[in-house]
């Protein structure tokens, strides 16, 4: 006879059931078996199996036993087997009922005194699990977790193996969990606290609406940090398919507490010495990276030339498909990672510039070599570039007047919601809806960004004048149409389009943003943007 548990195996945030079958046969005794390609923590599963029996009363059979993980040929990795195991050999031999685990997928790492310790992905394995119709039997610290996959899949969340055993005895009954808590998210700093730099707020603005990102150079201490922490505050909360799928993600990747998830964006920032494993996922068990976890968020990078340029370039993929695939020997892993990129550097290592004024003890070709640390490839995939020049003593002293965070976000939120309402009448029921401007396929954007004459004979002109790649001229076309929504009309104007262009536009000496468009004249004259279109 053979007793069968079904399992999962985690392929990004895809949980892949695994028939685990556990078969008593003579010969060697106590030889205990497991196949169908498990990694270390799988074969270590022997032991704390062994351990845990021995703390409950019981002893391994004096039997050859044998585990094979099904499909032999999808890699099984995780401490997360143990459970399944346990509860496979306890039914072959006889010391619980054979329909134990009947209409139940199970995981759950088992300690040497037969206890049930938490796992990551509990949240994922009981979404699979609804999918095929069966409950879920996991640890009790992955039961909050677990029961916010909804559904009418019953959970049984057990502390100890032998509190399980007799649950399904029938000498104790657990308790289904309930939901952990819904945090309400990290407090954010508000954006009228913020001096000076009304362009740079306009573009934060401007980047939230539409979910554009944004290049912000200037020197140290001209707020680009502060201005990008308080991005998180002008964004909408998640909806309840974006939250679970952004807590799916955090659950593999072990960040949640207690079962409490949020409704906030995720807002990462790693440091600079990241490695490409860590920035987009990989590593021994393909974890998912911080492009990932930044997935319907912010992925923040301060001091950007400072990253390596193989970091910073492998996000470039991600930027245009919304998901990161880490490619293995025998498999393919996928994330999804539809993350919003907001960057701030210095314009050189030596901080400000040659528009400063200040004497460069670097020679006079700091800024071009600093700055090329940065690939123009990359340059090309942000929406927005602008200077945050030195604030003045004067705008310090002078007391905080600008509009405070609540009132900006009610203006994103009122052109988030024309976005999505927008694309939902006129995408595809088989696709997927895109929620902002930035995630508009190039189909759609086609029929809902038409300039009017003088904004389409502006954008030709400065395509040919700047040399735009088809990636820049479509990305200006994305703004414009943020512009016009911000506005609240369904045209763009020729001011949309100038604007747009301003934030494009590089001098062709340094390849860095920003003096800007006119919206005047038929030249493409630069000039300081003051009123940005409103």
């Amino acid at each position: 006879m053979v007793a069968e548990v079904t399992a999962f195996a985690f392929e990004g945030i895809e949980a892949r059931p695994v028939r685990v079958q556990v078969q008593l046969t003579g010969g060697a005794n106590n030889h205990f078996t497991i196949v169908g390609l498990p990694d270390k923590a799988v074969n270590e599963a022997r032991e704390r199996v062994r351990a845990a029996f021995s703390a409950i009363g019981l002893g391994l059979p004096p039997e050859r036993i044998s585990v094979n993980l099904a499909p032999a040929d999808l890699p099984k990795e995780g401490s997360h087997f143990d459970l399944p195991i346990a509860l496979a050999l306890l039914m072959e031999m006889g010391a619980a009922p054979k329909d134990l685990a009947q209409g139940f997928a199970v995981m759950g790492e088992l300690g040497l005194d037969g206890s049930i310790l938490p796992v990551n992905g509990a949240l994922p394995a009981a979404v699979a699990a609804n999918g095929l119709d069966l409950g879920l039997i996991c640890p009790a610290g992955n039961g909050p977790e677990a029961a916010w996959a909804g559904g009418d899949a019953q959970i049984i969340a057990a502390s100890t193996l032998i509190q399980l055993v007799n649950h399904f005895k029938g000498t104790q009954v657990l308790a289904s969990p309930q939901p952990g808590d819904l945090a309400p998210g990290p407090a954010v700093a508000d954006l009228k606290d913020v001096k000076g730099q009304e362009t740079a707020k306009r573009a934060l603005e401007i980047a939230a609406a539409g979910g554009h990102n944004l290049l912000m150079v200037g020197p140290p201490g001209s707020g680009k940090s502060m201005l990008a922490s308080r991005l998180p505050g002008l964004l909408p909360p998640l909806s309840p398919a974006e939250m679970l799928e952004v807590s799916m993600i955090q659950s593999l990747a072990g960040l949640i507490r207690n079962g409490s998830i949020s409704r906030a964006r995720p807002y990462r920032a790693p440091h600079h010495s990241a490695s490409m494993a860590a920035m987009v996922g990989g590593g021994l068990k393909a974890k998912p990276g911080e492009a990932s976890l930044a997935h319907n968020g912010i992925l923040f990078l301060d001091e950007l030339p400072e990253f390596t340029p193989q970091v910073l370039d492998s996000l470039r993929q991600p930027l245009e498909t919304s998901d990161v695939v880490i490619a293995r020997a025998n498999a393919h892993v996928r994330y999804p990672a539809s993350f919003q990129l907001v960057a701030a550097m210095n314009p050189c290592r030596c901080g400000h510039g040659k528009a400063s004024g200040r004497a460069c003890g670097r020679g006079p070709n700091c800024e071009q070599v600093y700055q090329s640390r940065v690939s123009g490839p990359f340059l090309d995939r942000m929406d927005l570039m602008i200077e945050t020049p030195p604030v003045t003593a004067m705008d310090l002293a002078a007391p905080a007047n600008g509009e405070a965070t609540a009132t900006v976000a009610a203006r994103v939120a009122t052109a988030r919601t024309a976005q999505e309402e927008r694309a939902g009448a006129l995408a595809d029921p088989r696709d997927v809806r895109p929620r902002t401007n930035a995630k508009l396929s190039d189909n759609l954007l086609e029929r809902v960004a038409q300039p009017d004459d003088q904004g389409a004979a502006l954008l030709a002109r400065a395509a040919e004048s700047l040399s735009l790649s088809a990636r820049a001229y479509t990305r200006i076309l994305r703004v414009a149409r943020t512009l016009a929504d911000l506005d609240g009309v369904d045209g763009i104007a020729r001011r949309h389009i100038a604007e747009a262009i301003s934030y494009r536009q590089r001098d062709a000496a340094t390849g860095m943003a920003p003096p800007a468009f006119s919206s005047g004249g038929n030249s493409l004259k630069t000039t300081e943007w003051r009123t940005g279109g409103r």
